[in-house]
């Protein structure tokens, strides 16, 4: 077998990349290893296919991370973020190419040049979001410029949700098809864009109350909240002198007004430990947050807190999720945020015939022969049930798809990147759209 494909970690969003690079690994006669702290999970996904082998693998163990990563022609982290830069490290010591679906650190930048100098690609942000989104906005705002358009506004909203038929009685029409901490703790950092050429900065505590509507032809309505900084694509997208350009998350219409509940009181916080956690109901819990007040219920309370109506959908979506029953929390301890992902859990688990759904949105603004021009464009996928879900497909294929073309010499680039370039964007989109993924364009 004349080149080998490392993965790390066999986790929620590895079951379609692992199935794809099995295949292509038996078309090319090449070797997927597979490294998790769970080896189990990595057999369970190889299947007994004969290109695939699992082993164990602990990022931390630093002599077994380069023999295993020295055995590799190319190396997929699937490890939380903070460990891609070690994984980087050894690849730079052990001279393989790294891929990931992650966005850059600072850390993973400073190894830009020395990348370059050993004529290796780190590709990051070659997931979803960040992943698809980069490559479908700029395959269509390249086009824009090629015919002689100016672009003057760019928004791009992706989120994770659930399909129509799934749990219809879910008022919230989500559960957690990523990993939950995260989900819980996102977006803790203050939302930096720009709106019709004014800077525009959303402290954490209110990023859930200044939301974008988005309508997705029949898919219905949903709301958008900034993520993180979108000012820092502005010259990767080649943007600079944009009058607006916003990223952001897509939840269900009404979301973002019931979450705020969770962010304002304090339950995403994950810097402290709570105490008395292994005696407390669910109700305990969120009214740990509140003031004592004997004249008003624990509902009341939080709606006062919240201003929210008493009898409001906010209120009734909470009910839902068990926040103000008496069932213990079944914790010895924790964070709020991580006893808030306990709680989530136990509804917004998927159960094995569940179906989510990708939805992605992107609202282009431009000028083109004097006349002011608006493409809007979706992209929805819906995964099969609670393994191969959509999100595994469009966070695992692209991936997939990429290392491939990097072990064939079809992308050329070097260096620490993102899939901005028509070398990286034009072949993975070409294969996506073959495999059912594919935005669908509108000219409003």
């Amino acid at each position: 077998m004349n080149k080998s494909i490392l993965v790390l970690g066999a986790g929620r969003s590895s079951s379609s990349l692992i199935q794809y690079l099995l295949d292509t690994c038996g078309e090319q006669q090449w070797e997927l290893i597979i490294g998790d702290n769970q080896p189990e999970n990595a057999h369970e996904k190889i299947g007994g296919h004969k290109c695939g082998k699992a082993l164990f693998f602990d990022i931390n163990n630093e002599s077994q991370s380069a023999e295993v990563i020295r055995h590799a022609d190319l190396v997929i982290s699937l490890l939380p973020p903070h460990f891609h830069p070690i994984v980087a490290r050894h690849c730079l010591r052990e001279g393989k190419h790294l891929v990931t679906a992650s966005y850059v650190s600072d850390e993973m930048r400073g190894m830009h040049k020395e990348a370059l100098e050993k004529n290796l690609i780190f590709l990051n942000e070659c997931g979803l979001d960040p992943g698809i989104d980069h490559m479908s906005a700029m395959q269509v705002m390249d086009r824009i410029r090629k015919e002689g358009g100016a672009i003057h506004s760019f928004e791009s909203f992706t989120g994770g949700l659930i399909a129509p038929q799934t749990d219809p009685e879910n008022p919230w029409r989500y559960k957690f098809t990523w990993n939950p901490h995260n989900v819980v703790t996102a977006g803790q950092s203050t939302a930096k864009f720009l709106q019709e050429g004014e800077y525009k900065y959303i402290p954490y505590h209110q990023l859930f109350t200044r939301t974008t509507f988005v309508h997705v032809p029949g898919y219905g309505d949903f709301e958008g909240y900034a993520n993180r900084d979108s000012l820092k694509y502005l010259e990767d997208y080649k943007l600079n002198g944009i009058k607006t350009m916003l990223r952001g998350t897509l939840r269900n219409d009404g979301f973002c007004a019931a979450w705020y509940a969770f962010v304002y009181l304090g339950c995403c916080d994950d810097t402290y430990k709570m105490e008395g956690v292994s005696n407390m109901t669910h109700r305990d819990f969120f009214g740990a947050f509140v003031n004592y007040d004997p004249d008003r219920t624990l509902e009341e309370r939080i709606a006062k807190r919240c201003s929210l109506a008493i009898d409001g959908v906010e209120i009734q979506k909470l009910k839902w999720m068990g926040m103000f029953d008496y069932e213990p929390v079944g914790l010895e301890g924790g964070t709020p945020a991580q006893i808030l992902v306990h709680i989530l859990n136990k509804k917004w688990k998927l159960a094995p015939h569940d179906k989510d759904m990708i939805v992605m949105w992107h609202r282009f603004k431009f000028v083109q022969n004097n006349e002011q021009k608006e493409i809007q464009a979706s992209l929805v996928v819906e995964g099969e049930d609670a393994v191969h879900t959509a999100m595994a497909k469009t966070v695992g294929l692209p991936l997939a798809i990429a290392s491939k073309l990097i072990l064939r010499n079809k992308i050329k680039k070097r260096g620490v990147v993102i899939p901005v370039d028509a070398e990286i964007y034009e072949p993975v989109l070409a294969e996506l759209k073959m495999l059912g993924i594919e935005l669908v364009e509108r000219e409003m």
